[in-house]
């Protein structure tokens, strides 16, 4: 037996979106586009498979007019908020906005020049803008009521405007002469005008309304022009060619409307040439006939087909053709679902798995075609909506589809004749639940809310092929006591199981449906049961949040799966009953591992999973719920570890070679291919090895402009780490600086996303800034600590001990001469001598010495000099001859006034004992003075041959010092 392969991932492809919800609508010049308003956003979708290209964010207000400029440039929007806004397709940008009705705008129109923009608004005007310029250039009052339908005169030289109200008139307008030439409809029409169109000479007007002129409401009319396909195949252009030139020649145009049916006309005798005689849109079967028919009709461009769109959201794509005997017939090409409600249920169909049927809040089943994701046809006959559906492939080679709707019936449907061959009635309420039989394919079981259980036989449906069918009923059980919301039939065709919503699960003995196990255990309602393919057990997915495998011998429960945050609506068997996958209310699609109980989650969805679809041979997967999305996946775990592997090798070819790039000193090529393996460490360290080069600069910058925008963003974020760190962020701030250096500022701002990597970067940057900052000053004032102790030589210049020393003798001699001219001179050559030897960085005087020595403050300051006086020995060295000349010139002046004090003749006593007392005090300073330079000298004899020593350990100690200020 081969070794089974675990799916370890699914790839999501959404294939079908919701993108039209009713209302206005626009089509490309080519074709290929169309652009349709989804409530409050546009949507800009793939006409070949309704893929969306591009989404245009609104207003928050739902959109009610949509047009398009004649070279596809702008496209022009107005939602309810009365915002006209204008969108340059190229970059989908709102490039100007304005208001100007006082209501919402119900339809707009674009000139054949694109310069003019006409607005029909509900306040019943008709205005008229420029543009480019945003202004308004006509204002037109005259209609009673909301204005419908607005149209532009299609040949430039014609300067007219069209406009048709809910007032049952037309009126035309001239733009030149700013007002209305005309009022048409008068009693003609008796409701709504909802179209208009011109007929190819220019000289016709025509207008459709719901009056039911033409044997319906219409909602279109649409002028048929000469030369394209529907007038080849209508034989319109014989026609003309054959008959006499009239001043009115007829004109062919197609009507649709209420009833879903195409009409093609002859204005001449209003002969209708052409009419579907079944409709191919919905018609809604409620009383109020809120949707019904067709709302809207446009040729396409290129002579491409028509284009239909029916009000349940479906755009209808014809183009002509011939039946056998000749005759002109419509062809149903190509049908876009816009929106489809909440998915309910769905299945893949056909042998080859290449449908899928879908059944929605709708009366129909609608199946489209994978290849183009399109809607290929609707199986219509329930009168009620369909609540759940099975397919098969019966053993002669036939698609099936079973169906169960809340119109109490199931229908039995087949895919080549696209019709029901079999109806069965016998239900009481609403069948929720239908499964087909897995190996005999010749019956199907239902469930219903009448909580029943029914086997329904399939013998005579592939004999009587002709006409729908009454199918008969082989067992009934009443099974549960609430509604039964999933039923699973075994591989074998021996046994059927039933989920209810009284909480149990109950398997059945077939043919007879005799009651085997009752499976309990779980809290809330079961949504889903199905047979293990392998194994002799059920699975079972509840609004408990859990999934549970049961025994079948006895009812037991072998394994509980919890995972879901809300009820898991469906489950189902994968890779030969070894995975589960299953689907919940949280939108939440989860693959789970049954041996290991482990689960791997896939969140696609915005609302709750209702319908989970598994292929029987690709085991492909098809999910959709509330959010009207059809989510495909596939198998990709071939695919990623292939890919894996591919990337491994690549990763290490790549490796050697930046390893050889680094050997080779190729920085430049090192640091591409360290981008390409997306390896920010490695990067880190070539930008590092290039910091320390001596061409640092050119290097970087070199290998910097070689790099091109989007590596250039990523080195923003690579340096926006970096600069978190203080251990990398040198790196960072050098790489940034080449950058800046590089790129313009203009190139920078225009990086997706710069903005927010500028402002990660600005915060450590400046705190960076601040470090190295706090760390300069620290080191400035190391230097100075230094120069003070005469480690190392300061910047300035020393001046001479000459110039010192005059300097300074100058200063002693005016002070002297300014003893002379006061009684008081003695005292203030003192202090003035006092303050200039404290200046000048000499020792104070003994007294002041001695004075601080009895105060503890003034030990510390004493101690503290004395320790320090040992560095100044070199300076006081070369200051001693300045001190002793100022103390000579300080005794001869002391000579000089005691023999002038003698030859003078005092007045008062009290003079003459001041003099004696000014003579006393010069004495005592000179003998302090020669006191103090005689210690001075001594005290630096003494302590010479001690200086050398202490200053080489000093010097020892400082340098340890300044070395460990600067690891810090």
């Amino acid at each position: 037996m081969a070794s089974i392969t675990y799916k370890k991932s699914y790839r999501c492809s959404p294939s079908l979106q919701q993108f039209y919800t009713g209302g206005p609508f626009a089509v490309s010049s080519d074709g290929l586009l169309i652009f349709c308003a989804c409530n409050e956003q546009i949507k800009i979708v793939d006409a070949s498979n309704a893929s969306i290209k591009s989404t245009i964010e609104g207003d928050s207000e739902n959109v009610t007019a949509l047009a398009l400029s004649p070279d596809d440039k702008f496209l022009f929007s107005a939602s309810h908020s009365r915002q006209i806004r204008v969108f340059e397709l190229s970059s989908l940008r709102c490039v100007r906005s304005w208001k100007g009705h006082e209501g919402p705008v119900m339809g707009m129109a674009c000139d054949a020049s694109g310069g003019l923009l006409a607005t029909a608004g509900a306040d019943g005007k008709v205005l008229v803008w420029d543009v480019d310029g945003g202004y308004c250039t006509h204002h037109f009052k005259g209609h009673k009521g909301v204005v419908t339908c607005i149209a532009f005169h299609p040949d430039q030289d014609h300067l007219l405007l069209f406009s048709g109200s809910d007032d049952a008139t037309v009126r035309v307008w001239d733009l030149v002469g700013k007002r209305c030439v005309a009022v048409l409809g008068n009693q003609k029409h008796v409701s709504a005008v909802t179209s208009l169109a011109i007929s190819e000479n220019g000289w016709t007007l025509l207008s459709s309304g719901r009056d039911k002129a033409l044997y319906e409401a219409l909602e279109a009319v649409c002028v048929v022009r000469s030369g394209t396909c529907f007038a080849t195949s209508l034989g319109l252009n014989e026609q003309r060619k054959g008959k006499k030139k009239s001043s009115s020649p007829p004109i062919h145009f197609v009507t649709v409307g209420e009833r879903g049916v195409l009409r093609f006309w002859n204005s001449e005798g209003a002969v209708c040439l052409f009419e579907q005689q079944t409709s191919d849109a919905t018609i809604a079967s409620d009383a109020d006939d809120s949707r019904r028919g067709f709302t809207a009709a446009v040729f396409l461009p290129s002579d491409q087909g028509l284009l239909c769109v029916t009000a349940d959201q479906q755009f209808l794509f014809y183009t002509p053709t011939q039946s056998s005997d000749g005759e002109f017939c419509l062809n149903l090409s190509k049908r876009l679902i816009g929106y489809n409600e909440e998915i309910v249920d769905m299945r893949f169909l056909g042998e080859d798995e290449q449908f899928l049927a879908v059944a929605t809040n709708l009366e129909q089943v609608r199946v489209y075609d994978l290849a183009s994701m399109s809607c290929s046809y609707v199986l219509a006959g329930h009168t009620d909506i369909v609540l759940c559906l099975d397919t098969c492939v019966s053993n002669d080679g036939k698609s099936l589809l079973v169906t169960g709707s809340k119109d109490n019936s199931v229908r039995v449907w087949e895919q080549t004749r696209k019709c029901c061959i079999g109806v069965g009635t016998s239900h009481m309420g609403a069948v929720g639940a239908v499964a087909f039989s897995k190996k005999k394919k010749n019956f199907f079981v239902s469930g219903s809310s009448d909580r029943t259980l029914k086997v329904w036989s399939l013998d005579g449906l592939s004999e009587d092929a002709g006409a729908t069918m009454n199918l008969k009923v082989k067992a009934v059980v009443a099974a549960h006591d609430k509604d039964i919301n999933s039923v699973a039939v075994a591989p074998n065709d021996n046994l059927v199981c039933s989920g209810s919503q009284d909480r149990t699960a109950c398997v059945w003995m077939l043919p007879d449906l005799v009651s085997k196990v009752v499976l309990k255990g779980h809290k809330r309602g079961i949504w889903a049961v199905e047979f293990s393919p392998v194994d002799q057990c059920v699975m079972t997915a509840s609004g408990d949040k859990t999934i549970k495998i049961w025994a079948i011998s006895d009812g037991s429960c072998l394994m509980t799966f919890e995972g879901h945050n809300s009820s898991v609506l469906r489950a189902s068997f994968l890779t030969r009953g070894t995975q589960i996958i299953s689907s919940g209310a949280d939108g939440v699609v989860k693959l789970w591992t049954v041996r290991t109980n482990e689960c791997i989650s896939y969140d696609q969805h915005e609302d709750k999973v209702w319908a989970l679809a598994v292929g029987k041979k690709t085991e492909m997967l098809a999910t959709g719920g509330g959010d009207a999305v059809v989510n495909l996946w596939y198998d990709s775990t071939a695919a990623d570890e292939e890919e894996a592997f591919r990337r491994e090798e690549e990763g290490v070819l790549k490796g050697q070679e930046l390893e050889n790039a680094v050997k080779d000193a190729d920085y430049t090529k090192a640091i591409q291919i360290a981008f390409q393996l997306g390896r920010p460490h490695k990067l880190f360290e070539l930008f590092s090895e290039l910091c320390r080069k001596k061409r640092e600069e050119y290097d970087i910058e070199k290998s910097l402009r070689a790099l091109g925008n989007e590596k250039l963003r990523l080195l923003f974020e690579y340096a926006r780490e970096w600069n978190t760190k203080p251990k990398l962020c040198h790196v960072a701030q050098i790489v940034l600086f080449r950058v800046f250096n590089i790129l313009t500022p203009r190139e920078i701002m225009e990086m997706e996303g710069i903005g927010e990597l500028i402002e990660g970067l600005i915060p450590y940057s400046q705190r960076h800034f601040s470090r190295i900052d706090r760390l300069i000053r620290s080191t400035l004032l190391l230097d100075y600590a230094l120069i003070g102790m005469s480690v190392i030589e300061p910047d300035t210049d020393i001046v001479p001990s000459k110039e010192v020393s005059v300097s300074r003798h100058e200063a002693h001699k005016a002070i002297l001469n300014r003893q002379k001219a006061s009684p008081n001179g003695v005292k203030k050559v003192s202090s003035e001598k006092l303050k200039l030897k404290s200046s000048d960085g000499d020792e104070p005087m003994l007294e002041d010495v001695t004075a601080k020595a009895h105060s503890p403050k003034g030990k510390k300051e004493v101690l503290s000099k004395n320790l320090n006086s040992s560095l100044e020995q070199d300076e006081a060295k070369a200051e001693e001859p300045i001190i002793e000349n100022a103390v000579a010139h300080m005794h001869a002046s002391v000579e000089t006034e005691k023999r002038s004090s003698k030859k003078k003749k005092r007045k008062s006593a009290s003079a003459h004992d001041g003099e004696a007392t000014l003579q006393g005090d010069s004495e005592q300073i000179h003998d302090t003075s020669i006191g103090v330079v005689e210690s001075k000298s001594k005290k630096r004899k003494s302590s010479k041959s001690k200086a050398g020593k202490e200053k080489k350990s000093r010097q020892a100690i400082i340098v340890d010092t300044s070395m460990a200020s600067l690891q810090v």
